[in-house]
């Protein structure tokens, strides 16, 4: 299982009406654990910056991210991008595997 941030931006309709927003979130998530139900969150943030939310999951592949991330534009985000995210003690074995 990989690690990946959901980056999430509403659209403003959304973002405006804090009721509709905990409505849709709700049924996001629904849809997301039919649709994928391997995937294990980790953490879910509310943010105060250029992004709405941000969530940290655990998914099988690059497959599974997509499907969430496609999920949550269907579902009324503007923008969803799914990140891949590396351990930082395997990131620095890495740099130790490459010799830098």
């Amino acid at each position: 299982m990989g690690t990946y941030i959901l980056m999430t931006k509403m659209i403003p309709e959304i973002s405006a009406d804090l009721k509709r927003r905990e409505a849709i979130g709700k049924q996001w998530k629904k849809k997301v654990a039919k649709l994928c139900p391997d995937v294990k969150w980790q953490a879910h943030y509310a943010l105060l910056g250029p992004y709405d939310f941000m969530d940290i999951y655990e998914a099988a592949n690059e497959e599974t991210a997509a499907k969430v991330s496609l999920i949550t534009r269907a579902n009324g985000a503007l923008k969803a991008e799914s990140w891949p995210a590396i351990p930082w003690n395997r990131f620095v074995e890495i740099t130790k595997e490459i010799g830098i």
